[in-house]
């Protein structure tokens, strides 16, 4: 299992990381600046020593040295006054020397050598002397560091004949052997301090962040958790956080929000009780609607002209949608299918009183054709229609006894017509507008004749515009397509061939639309 590493030790981990590397850096930078000052410190004190010896010495007698590399009585002089000078400074070697080109050097003096010895470490020097000829001074000093000589800084000044011609260079070497024990001295008391102050700068900043940071935000974790495990019931432990800054406007905020949750949790339970309600009602509503449209088949048992089924699937609880059937005499066989615009309660509510108007004007009309129905429906129904809702309507009036029918269609879909022996075909002719759209509208008829064995399937837009998941219509072509694969069916297996071709056409796609359809097959008189 993980170890979960909590805000407070990131913090302290984060901090005392922060605190090392910024001790490490004051030292290593410390050091380098002590180094490098003591150093210049040691290198200046050459320079006062070899000027000093400057002022003493006969440069004009350097100058001739360095031609004849022969001594005289000044040069015994010279090697005394020299070796004084290293004995009485300290310093740890004083010499005089001229650098070649060919990378070596010449003594004039050296207390270890004799004028004339050469040593081949001149390549060092190239710079400086090159500098002093040329009237310039190096802009650094050097620091050597050597098994032979040992850990010492070289000042070195040039040595000019009465012309002003640089001959030779004098140098003054300075041991720094003490540097090294004093600097590590520095760095010993240097991890000292930082350490001190590392801790000193753990401690107050994890104070300080638990006090303003890590503290706030421990209080606010557990209330939130609190919260959520009380079944959303809010404290005020957030009212403790005072820090004056982001995190108490954090706090507030949190405390704002769970009082927000707690309305809105209450809103919800509100909301939903009456939605329950309503879906309740709905589902009253619904089983009333259903109701209201046949649903006993056969519907007419004792009659044997015909053979009749219909569905209607709607879309939501309550549907737009409805068809419906009845005998305005014992000849003749009303058939409607509608579809009202819109979905849900408004239109199933419009499809109620749409309904009941066509039925109560058709038996009570005295035979009335359906062109006549429509217009009084019509006008009844564009009396209050502030919603402007509408109707489709497919009207039909059969005389059963010679197969006539009287249509009218307030623009509907086409009616789908087979004879017996051959293919369902669109029965196709020009439509009327759809009734409730403007009042004293006249609607035109048409009229067919079916022979025995001869079938009719008359449905809503919902069958045809049914969509699959690649936004495809089922369409007339599929619908066609379906009620042809069993020509022969009956009233009741075509609206199920029709219903098992939407399935398959749509799958999973969801239902946008009411589903109405209506089969019928005449069988005239046996």
């Amino acid at each position: 299992m993980k170890t979960r590493w909590t805000v407070t030790k990131k913090s302290v981990l984060s901090i005392s990381i922060f605190a090392l590397i910024l001790s490490a850096l004051m030292c290593l930078s410390g050091s380098y600046i002590f180094n490098r000052a003591i150093q210049k410190e040691y290198n200046d004190k050459g320079y006062v020593i070899a000027n000093i010896i400057l002022d003493e010495i006969d440069h004009d007698k350097i100058a001739e040295y360095t031609t004849t590399w022969r001594g005289d009585d000044y040069y015994k002089e010279m090697s005394s006054y020299l070796r004084g000078m290293q004995q009485h400074t300290g310093a740890a070697y004083i010499y005089i020397m001229v650098p070649y080109e060919d990378g070596t050097m010449r003594y004039i003096y050296d207390p270890d050598t004799f004028m004339g010895d050469t040593d081949p470490i001149a390549a060092s020097f190239d710079e400086i002397w090159t500098a002093y000829k040329e009237g310039v001074r190096p802009q650094s000093y050097l620091v050597r560091k050597s098994k032979k000589y040992g850990y010492l800084t070289s000042s070195c000044m040039p040595v000019k004949d009465s012309s002003g011609n640089v001959v030779a260079l004098l140098f003054v070497d300075t041991y720094m052997e003490v540097i090294l024990s004093t600097l590590y001295s520095y760095i010993f008391y240097m991890i000292v301090i930082a350490l001190i102050l590392l801790a000193l700068y753990v401690v107050f900043s994890y104070i300080a962040l638990k006090q303003n940071l890590i503290g706030p935000l421990l209080t606010i974790k557990n209330n939130v958790s609190s919260f959520a495990k009380n079944n959303a019931q809010p404290d005020n432990t957030l009212e403790a956080i005072k820090t004056k800054d982001e995190m108490q406007d954090l706090a507030e905020e949190i405390s704002s929000m769970e009082k927000d949750i707690v309305n809105y949790i209450d809103s919800i339970k509100t909301i939903t009780a009456e939605k329950e309600r309503i879906s309740a009602e709905l589902d009253v509503a619904a089983k009333i609607q259903s109701d209201m449209l046949p649903s006993d088949f056969p519907p007419f048992p004792d009659r044997k002209e015909f053979d009749i089924y219909a569905t209607m699937d709607p879309a939501k609880i309550v549907g737009g949608d409805f068809y419906d059937f009845f005998f305005l005499d014992d000849d003749h066989l009303v058939i409607v299918m509608a579809d009202v615009s819109g979905k849900g309660i408004p239109a199933a509510l419009f499809m109620v009183n749409a309904k009941t108007s066509i039925k109560n004007r058709s038996l009570n009309g005295g035979k009335l054709s359906p062109s006549q129905v429509l217009y009084d429906v019509n006008n009844q129904l564009c009396e209050g229609n502030d919603a402007e809702l509408f109707v489709t309507v497919w009207l039909g009036i059969l005389e059963i006894s010679t197969g006539k029918v009287v249509e009218a269609n307030a623009g509907h879909e086409h009616p789908a017509v087979r004879k017996a022996g051959g293919e369902f075909e669109l029965v196709k002719y020009k439509h009327s507008p759809a009734v409730a759209t403007l009042p004293g509208l006249k609607f035109r008829e048409n009229e067919f004749t079916l022979e025995p064995g001869d079938s009719l399937f008359i449905y809503t837009d919902g069958v045809t515009e049914a969509t699959n998941s690649e936004d495809k219509l089922f369409k007339t072509d599929g619908l066609l397509r379906a009620l042809n694969s069993e020509p022969e069916a009956d009233a009741r297996r075509m609206c199920e061939i029709v219903a098992k071709g939407i399935d398959e056409f749509v799958g999973d796609a969801p239902q946008f639309d009411d589903i109405t359809m209506l089969g019928f097959k005449y069988l005239g008189n046996k």
